[in-house]
C-alpha cells in the first residue's frame, strides 16, 4: 500500500479527470484580462451573429440578389455562424471557469465541427472564385454553366468534402489509446494540440495532416489563384478603365475574405507541429476562429455595391 500523500491525491485527481475529461488552457490565465477579453469576445460573437443573419435575410428579401454569387454568400454566412458558434460560447464560459474541463467526447465533437466548417469555408471560397471566373471570363455561357442545379451540387460537394475530411482527422486524432496528459495547450480542441498529447509517435498522423489538409487548403487556394489569374487576363482585354474597374469591383470583397481566411490558416497548419506554440499563436487562432467570421459580412456590406445598395434601401424603408 502506498501512503496517502497530497501528491498522490493530486495525481489520482489528474488521472481521474484525464479518464473522462481534457483541461483547456483557456484564452488567458491572467485574472486582470478576464473581464476585458470576455466583453471583447462576446461583442465580436454578437456582431458575427447579427452581421451574418442580416446578410442572409437581406439576400432572401431582395429579388435582384437571387443570383448564384449571393446564393454562395448565404452559405458562407451560414458556415461563419456555425463556425464561430463551435468555438466562441465555450471559450467565453472557460474564461471564468476554474478547471476549464471538457469531456473527451465533447472535445472530439468540437474538433469535428471545427474542422468540418473550416474545410467547408476553404472549399466554398474556391467555388465562389470559380463563379467569378465564369461570370467574367465566360459571360455568355454563365447562365448555362452556373445553373441553380449546379449551385446546389457545388454546395453539396463543399459540405460533403468538409464532412469527410473532418471525420478522418477526428478519428485519427482520437484513435490513440493513451494520452500522456489531459492538459490541452489551447482554448479549444484543435487537431495539433491534441496530437501533441499522445504518448505514441504521431508522425504518421502529422504526415496525414499535411497531406489531407494541404490538399484541401492548398488545392482550394490554387483554384482561387488560377481563377483570378484568368480574371486578370480578361480584365486586361477590357479597353475601358471604367469597365475594368466595374468588373473587378465584384471581386474585391471575395479577395479580401480569401486573404483574411487563408493567411492565418496556412500559417497555423502548414508547418511542423513542433513549431506550434500556444504562447505565440493564440492571437492568430482567435483571429481566424472569432474575428474572420465577424469581418466577412462587414466586408461584403462595405465592398459590394449590390449589397450596400440593398442595405441603404432597407435603411430608407425603416426611416419612413
Amino acid at each position: 500500500m502506498h501512503p496517502i500523500t497530497e501528491r498522490n491525491v493530486q495525481l489520482d485527481h489528474i488521472n481521474n479527470t484525464y479518464a473522462a475529461d481534457f483541461i483547456l488552457s483557456g484564452v488567458t490565465s491572467n485574472p486582470k484580462l478576464r473581464i476585458p477579453l470576455f466583453l471583447l469576445c462576446f461583442i465580436v460573437y454578437i456582431i458575427t451573429l447579427l452581421g451574418n443573419v442580416t446578410i442572409i435575410v437581406l439576400i432572401r428579401r431582395t429579388p435582384h440578389l437571387h443570383t448564384p454569387m449571393y446564393f454562395f454568400l448565404i452559405n458562407l454566412s451560414l458556415v461563419d455562424i456555425f463556425y464561430s458558434t463551435t468555438i466562441t460560447p465555450n471559450s467565453l464560459l472557460n474564461i471564468f471557469s476554474v478547471d476549464k474541463k471538457i469531456s473527451i467526447v465533447g472535445c472530439a465533437v468540437q474538433m469535428f465541427f471545427f474542422i468540418d466548417l473550416a474545410s467547408s469555408e476553404a472549399i466554398l471560397l474556391a467555388v465562389m472564385a470559380y463563379d467569378r471566373y465564369v461570370a467574367i471570363c465566360r459571360p455568355l455561357n454563365y447562365s448555362v454553366v452556373i445553373t441553380n442545379r449546379t449551385c446546389i451540387r457545388l454546395v453539396c460537394v463543399v459540405f460533403a468534402a468538409g464532412f469527410i475530411n473532418s471525420l478522418i482527422h477526428t478519428y485519427c486524432a482520437f484513435r490513440v489509446p493513451l494520452f500522456c496528459s489531459p492538459y490541452v495547450n489551447h482554448f479549444f480542441c484543435d487537431l495539433i494540440p491534441i496530437l501533441k498529447l499522445s504518448c505514441q509517435d504521431t508522425f504518421l498522423n502529422e504526415i496525414f495532416l499535411f497531406a489531407v489538409a494541404g490538399s484541401i487548403e492548398v488545392g482550394s487556394l490554387l483554384c482561387i489563384l488560377i481563377s483570378y489569374i484568368c480574371i486578370l487576363i480578361a480584365l486586361f482585354n477590357i479597353r475601358s478603365n471604367t469597365g475594368r474597374h466595374k468588373t473587378f469591383s465584384t471581386c474585391v470583397a471575395h479577395l479580401t475574405c480569401v486573404a483574411l481566411f487563408y493567411g492565418p490558416v496556412l500559417f497555423t497548419y502548414l508547418r511542423p507541429p513542433a513549431a506550434y506554440s500556444m504562447n505565440g499563436d493564440w492571437v492568430v487562432s482567435v483571429f481566424y476562429t472569432m474575428v474572420v467570421p465577424m469581418l466577412n459580412p462587414i466586408i461584403y456590406s462595405l465592398r459590394n455595391k449590390d449589397v450596400n445598395q440593398a442595405i441603404q434601401k432597407v435603411k430608407m424603408l425603416i426611416a419612413l
